[in-house]
C-alpha cells in the first residue's frame, strides 16, 4: 500500500495515536516514539516507519492550523490529505479529555517569566485551501476561541506585566518598574492597549497583549480601537504576541504599521439603521 492514500480508518488510528502521545507530552510524561511507531505499524495495512512518521507530521500541521499545541518531535508537513482535518476535528470532539486539555485556559499556577524573552515573528503559514479554510472557520476558529478565553487573556497580561517590571529592575530602573500599570484591569479596555510600560531610557511602551496556548502562527483578533491607537501613536504602541503559553511561553513584538506584518481581514461590522430616505454613511476610524 505504499504510495496509496491512507484510508479513513488508518487516519483515525494515526490521529488517536498522535493525540495520546500529545496528552502524555502535555502532562509531562515520557513515552517512546519508536515503540509507538512500531505498534501503530502493526495496526495498519503495510505502512512503513517513514510513512507513519510523515503522517504524524501531517497531523502536526493540522494542529498548527487549528492553533493547538503539537508534538514537538514531529515538525509540520503541509502536504495534507484532504480528509485529515475533519478526522482530527472529529477525534478531538469525541475525546472529552483531549478537548478539555486543549481548551484555551491558562495553567493553574501560571508560567514563570524566567528565561522568557521576545524573538522574531514566525514566517506565515501556507494559505489553506478554500474548503479547508471554511471547515476551520465554521467549526473551530482559533482566533475567536482565544478571544473568548478571558481568563487566558488576563493571565497573559499578568505574565507580561511581571516580565516588564522585572526587566526594568534588572536594567537598574526600579523607579520605572514601579510605574508599570495594568491599564486594561485598572482603567478598562478603552485605552486600546493593556499595559503601560517603559524602556530603560524612560520612553513609554503601550503593550497590547495577545495570548494563545497554540503555536506562534495562530491567528488573533485586533479591534478597531487597537488598530486606531497603533496608527495614532506608532512610536509608543507595541503588539505583544505570546504563544505556547501553557508549556514554555515565547513571544514576538509587532510595531506599527500593523498591516506591514499581518493580513487584516474585516470580520465584524457595526450596523446602524439610517433615517428613511437618507443615504447610508460610511464608517470612519477603521
Amino acid at each position: 500500500m505504499q504510495g496509496e492514500p491512507w484510508t479513513l480508518e488508518e487516519q483515525r488510528r494515526a490521529v488517536a495515536d498522535y493525540l495520546e502521545m500529545l496528552r502524555l507530552e502535555l502532562g509531562g510524561r515520557a513515552y517512546n516514539k519508536a515503540e509507538r511507531n512500531r505498534r501503530l505499524q502493526a495496526r495498519l495495512e503495510d505502512r512503513t516507519k517513514g510513512s507513519v512518521e510523515y503522517k504524524h507530521r501531517n497531523i502536526s500541521a493540522v494542529m498548527e492550523r487549528l492553533g493547538h499545541p503539537r508534538i514537538r518531535g514531529y515538525r509540520p508537513a503541509e502536504n495534507i490529505q484532504g480528509s485529515l482535518l475533519r478526522v482530527v476535528l472529529a477525534a478531538i470532539a469525541d475525546d472529552a479529555r483531549m478537548e478539555a486539555l486543549l481548551a484555551p485556559e491558562p495553567p493553574s499556577l501560571g508560567p514563570s517569566p524566567d528565561g522568557f524573552g521576545f524573538g522574531q515573528a514566525p514566517p506565515p503559514l501556507a494559505a489553506p485551501r478554500e474548503e479547508e479554510a471554511r471547515t476551520i472557520l465554521s467549526q473551530h476558529d482559533p482566533a475567536e476561541r482565544d478571544a473568548r478565553a478571558r481568563a487566558l487573556g488576563k493571565a497573559g497580561e499578568r505574565f507580561l506585566l511581571e516580565f516588564e517590571r522585572r526587566e526594568l529592575r534588572n536594567a537598574g530602573r526600579p523607579d520605572l518598574a514601579g510605574l508599570v500599570r495594568w491599564v486594561s484591569k485598572l482603567d478598562g479596555d478603552g485605552a486600546g492597549y493593556d499595559i503601560l510600560s517603559y524602556s530603560p531610557a524612560g520612553a513609554e511602551r503601550w503593550l497590547e497583549v495577545k495570548t494563545t496556548n497554540g503555536p506562534a502562527t495562530t491567528p488573533f483578533w485586533i479591534t478597531a480601537n487597537e488598530r486606531r491607537v497603533s496608527r495614532r501613536h506608532p512610536d509608543k504602541f507595541l503588539l505583544a504576541r505570546i504563544f505556547d503559553f501553557s508549556r514554555s511561553p515565547g513571544a514576538f513584538e509587532l510595531r506599527p504599521p500593523l498591516s506591514a506584518h499581518v493580513a487584516l481581514q474585516p470580520t465584524v461590522f457595526r450596523a446602524a439603521l439610517t433615517p428613511t430616505g437618507a443615504a447610508p454613511q460610511p464608517m470612519t476610524g477603521f
